[in-house]
């Protein structure tokens, strides 16, 4: 078991609805036509596949697609609406977890490996990536990066999102480089605000591509975002991938 938090029923039961505003086609598509043109006709294996969110209507394009997921209570949600058979999926964690096949494809999405809370951990993912990989297949992944520059000498909070629904932020840990995001949402109509927070690594750039050539793989794309737009100094995240050597 790896050190990554384990979400919860009750969160799971409230994640589609807390996350329909990126589940929506506008916010989707760009994801999912990058993803399907990578799979080229294989198959596609999601890490930490949640709900659904992006592993379902990937397999409504046609790309078989299995998934690992650490938290049973969001693979039930998953279980709603596709079938083991449609949509296989694993429960165990993403450093360590071995389904049966090769895939042209893995992807990890949504800053999701900073849920592995040490570098051995998040080291572990992509050669667990580049294990279920075949010769010139893909390592995607979705990440923000650390946002530090905001953080003047002494601070150690960033808001990342203030409006009447949610206030969230982050705190970081500069040393043990950890952050802990924290949200604060209204529910109903009462004026009441639910607390939730929860730890991840943040990781840049730069250490990433070097797991990945720890774990035999080799930097092909980073973008900006899905929609495959320049990745530059001021970008806020980026999509990154990595390609199994053919030879």
């Amino acid at each position: 078991m790896t050190s990554s938090e384990l979400w919860s029923r009750e969160t799971a039961e409230r994640y589609d609805a807390e996350e329909a505003e990126n589940s929506s086609p506008a916010a989707l598509d760009p994801a999912l036509d990058f993803l399907a043109r990578l799979a080229g006709g294989g198959r596609a294996l999601e890490f930490a596949i949640g709900t659904g969110r992006v592993g379902v209507p990937l397999r409504e394009r046609g790309v078989p697609v299995a998934g690992i997921e650490l938290s049973e209570p969001m693979a039930a949600v998953l279980r709603t609406k596709a079938d083991e058979e449609t949509l296989p999926v694993a429960i165990g964690d993403m450093a360590t977890t071995v389904v049966p096949g090769e895939f042209t494809l893995v992807y990890l999405v949504y800053n999701t490996i900073g849920n592995l809370l040490t570098q051995d951990e998040q080291v572990a993912c992509f050669e667990n990536a580049a294990r279920h990989l075949a010769p010139g297949g893909r390592f995607v992944i979705e990440l923000a990066v650390p946002p530090l520059r905001f953080l003047p000498p002494g601070q150690v909070a960033v808001a990342f999102d203030v409006s009447d629904r949610h206030l969230g932020f982050d705190t970081f840990d500069l040393v043990q480089q950890t952050l802990v995001s924290h949200h604060f949402t209204r529910d109903g109509e009462d004026g009441r605000y639910r607390r939730t927070s929860c730890r991840q690594r943040y990781v840049w750039p730069a250490e990433l591509d070097l797991m990945a050539r720890v774990a035999g793989l080799e930097l092909e794309q980073r973008v900006a975002d899905w929609t495959g737009a320049p990745f530059t100094a001021d970008s806020a995240q980026h999509v990154s991938v990595w390609r199994k050597p053919v030879a």
